[in-house]
């Protein structure tokens, strides 16, 4: 293994297409690179952040979508997660993303932890004050795995993960796009966001309190229902002592889901962790290890 960096290709120029590398670091044999670029999907400037196996500098490698919760920025799970020896020793890339856009002119986007900056429910707004801006769902599913596919060494198969507000991110986007992604895996998601307080406030400010229908489509529970893609088996670990876990997370209703469709789940309950990324550095390997298996 040479001590290059990975290469970064460099295709026409195009104002939704090119990035910019603005730092990386050598890290397990790989490195952790963070990029910016111009968004067409949420019309401002976004960041994302990667973890490039050595793998890849002689061939292209899977890759793993890590989605995270609110408050949070690319570089939570970045500098928490622990999940780069791991990832270097499965050969996967990994790559996190932002919660939201930042830095555009709506008024209030910032008052509330759990509404507007870093609280974007990987949804695209249908509210006229939101929807220019906050269309996550497209970014994510669309416009950054091509940018991706563009500018990174990765092969076509890709899997999702992530924590809260980024396990429901996960789990829906997997659930509203079959055979998209290879497998699927969530911390602590919000399993029941129409029935749970940061849910209905979100699905509220973004769709509407009467547009019911796109609260529905953006609901695990509720789209595990109606599934009908691969039954690629899920695993969601949750903590047992998740201060958040009666309020606002619901396993139990997505589990009785998967249940009544025969869908295979592996909620493992995990006796005295909490919310935090503590909880999440103790299982990430096991997740990376599971989603390793499916994209091989």
């Amino acid at each position: 293994v040479t001590d290059r960096h990975p290469r970064v290709t460099n295709p026409p120029l195009h104002p939704a297409r090119s990035m910019k590398l603005v730092s990386q670091i050598r890290c397990f044999g790989g490195w952790i690179q963070k990029f910016v670029h111009q968004s067409a999907a949420v019309s401002c400037e976004m960041t994302f952040t990667v973890f490039v196996p050595s793998k890849a500098q002689n061939q292209k490698v899977p890759s793993l979508y890590y989605l995270s919760g609110l408050t949070c920025s690319p570089d939570n799970f970045i500098q928490k997660a622990g999940a780069f020896a791991a990832a270097e020793r499965e050969g996967i890339m990994l790559i996190a993303p932002d919660t939201s856009p930042r830095g555009v002119p709506i008024e209030g986007d910032s008052d509330a932890y759990d509404f507007g900056v870093a609280a974007g429910f990987y949804v695209d707004a249908t509210e006229p004050k939101w929807s220019t801006n906050y269309r996550m769902y497209s970014y994510v599913t669309e416009e950054l795995p091509e940018l991706v596919s563009e500018h990174l060494p990765t092969t076509e198969k890709k899997s999702i993960t992530g924590h809260s507000m980024g396990g429901h991110g996960a789990l829906t986007i997997y659930l509203k796009n079959p055979g998209i992604y290879q497998s699927v895996s969530a911390f602590a998601p919000i399993c029941n966001p129409t029935n749970c307080p940061w849910g209905v406030k979100a699905f509220t400010g973004y769709f509407g309190p009467d547009n019911k229908e796109k609260w529905m489509a953006h609901d695990a529970t509720v789209l595990m229902r109606s599934y009908e893609g691969p039954k690629t088996p899920i695993l969601i670990d949750q903590g047992a002592a998740d201060s958040f876990l009666e309020k606002e997370l619901h396993p139990e209703a997505f589990a009785e889901a998967c249940e009544a469709v025969g869908h295979p789940l592996e909620l493992r309950m995990q006796e005295g962790y909490d919310h935090s990324y503590f909880f999440i550095s103790t299982f990430i390997d096991d997740h990376i290890k599971f989603h390793a298996e499916n994209l091989a």
